[in-house]
């Protein structure tokens, strides 16, 4: 990161200038014997398109509040970056009701209903691929995104001091977010180039910093596991060189 570095999606810039080839988010699904890596590179071009498809076909813009229903996975890091890339404040868990988008995985499509303005699914099917039939009344992210633009420019500047995150019913702006995620990677002893493997979840802090904020703040990687074997975690401790555990 540079000094300037203010939001997350400032974070993720200058992880492409560094070093755009490296592994960043390497996913596991241990109920589906998933495994998808992106690099630094692909990662932000997921997130490119996906805040293009924000501002672009939702015509959502800084302020507007995201209420995000999706569990610990690649894709859900990459809404939270692109939120970050056009202001939107998400609320991990929030009130779709109260929401002017909700997105949401499989298991909460009817307590997502509850959202009047826009509706975004996502089936976290492996490789990302659409829903067999689409849920009425949403948008099937696996459709809409990949037509969506490569480079992403926001109409307006976001400013770093306004609202960017709710968890657990605590508010930060996008400064406060970046500065958190870089005291929680020196407490868990991450820098630059390592990599960390985290088995929580997204619904607390604690999950989004290691399995997203924390690494993306200090240039390293993680290793992120959903439904974690942890009969399992020793060999992939090793298969994966991760030099930080989070479970």
């Amino acid at each position: 990161m540079t000094a300037l570095d203010r939001t997350p999606a400032d974070l993720l810039r200058s992880a492409l200038a560094s070093d755009p080839a490296r592994p960043f988010v390497t996913y596991y699904d241990d109920a589906t014997g998933e495994r998808v890596e992106l690099s630094v590179a692909t990662f932000a071009n997921w997130v490119a398109k996906t805040a293009n498809l924000i501002q672009g076909e939702l015509s959502l813009s800084a302020g507007d509040r995201l209420a995000l229903h999706v569990p610990a996975h690649w894709q859900s890091a990459v809404w939270l970056v692109a939120a970050s890339s056009t202001g939107l404040l998400v609320d991990v868990a929030g009130d779709p009701a109260g929401a002017d988008l909700v997105v949401t995985g499989p298991d909460a499509l009817e307590a997502a209903r509850a959202c009047t303005g826009e509706r975004v699914a996502l089936s976290l099917r492996p490789l990302g691929v659409r829903f067999p039939v689409t849920p009425e009344g949403f948008l099937d992210y696996a459709v809409e995104v990949p037509s969506q633009g490569d480079r992403f420019a926001p109409f307006v500047p976001v400013d770093p001091e306004e609202p960017a995150l709710v968890v657990a019913g605590e508010e930060l702006t996008s400064t406060q977010l970046v500065e958190r995620a870089q005291g929680d990677a020196e407490r868990l002893g991450v820098g630059p180039g390592e990599r960390i493997l985290s088995g929580l979840g997204f619904a607390g802090w604690a999950g989004l910093a290691a399995g997203l904020y924390a690494p993306l703040a200090v240039g390293a990687s993680v290793v992120l596991c959903r439904n974690l074997d942890r009969g399992a975690l020793e060999r992939r401790v090793a298969d994966e060189r991760v030099t930080v555990s989070a479970v």
